[in-house]
């Protein structure tokens, strides 16, 4: 049936009126309330853009040590910073601020929270300190060092593995072994 055009209906209806088939049961039940027929795509896919997308662009260009903090956290509620800089000036502008000055004050204020996450951890390391316990771990690290804490295990088990260094030892030796037959084989 993939040679005929339309939907499952109309090919029924064909093949029936053709004598192609018998009629099915459901054919009149379908006919009284056909299936919805849904809109097809012209095949290309439209990106999705916000409004604040423009600004994010900016603040990365402002700040590209903040790319490599997630654009989009699945896990997280919290929206990321880049997206809190663009909905701050896409409202500053609302309220009838110009553009760079939104951008500016929205600038201002992403350093300034960014400054107390840094001062507010300052003080509980030294807190830590002075009661001698342990400083906690830093609750505002940067993406770079959350990923090489995730990833700190694999690089010392490479290392500190027995499995590891047996096969690392096996390879060499075969290195060793192609390399004495090449020089006894005089060639390559």
């Amino acid at each position: 049936m993939s040679f005929m055009r339309g939907d499952l209906l109309t090919k029924t209806r064909k093949l029936v009126k053709g004598l192609a088939k018998a009629e099915p049961v459901w054919l009149k039940a379908m006919e009284q309330a056909p299936p919805a027929n849904f809109p097809r795509s012209d095949g290309k896919i439209k990106q999705i853009s916000l409004p604040e997308d423009v600004y994010v662009k900016r603040f990365f260009q402002r700040h590209p040590q903040s790319k490599h903090e997630d654009a989009i956290k699945i896990r997280g509620f919290d929206p990321v910073p880049a997206r809190i800089f663009g909905l701050r000036v896409l409202e500053l502008k609302e309220q009838g601020v110009s553009e760079e000055e939104a951008m500016s004050v929205a600038d201002m204020e992403y350093r300034m929270e960014r400054k107390a996450k840094k001062d507010a951890y300052s003080r509980l390391k030294k807190i830590a300190r002075l009661q001698g316990k342990m400083p906690p771990p830093n609750p505002y690290p940067s993406a770079v060092k959350e990923i090489q804490a995730e990833e700190k295990k694999y690089v010392h088990d490479r290392f500190h593995n027995p499995r590891t260094w047996k096969l690392l030892q096996m390879l060499k030796e075969e290195c060793a072994a192609e390399a004495q037959d090449r020089i006894r084989g005089g060639g390559w």
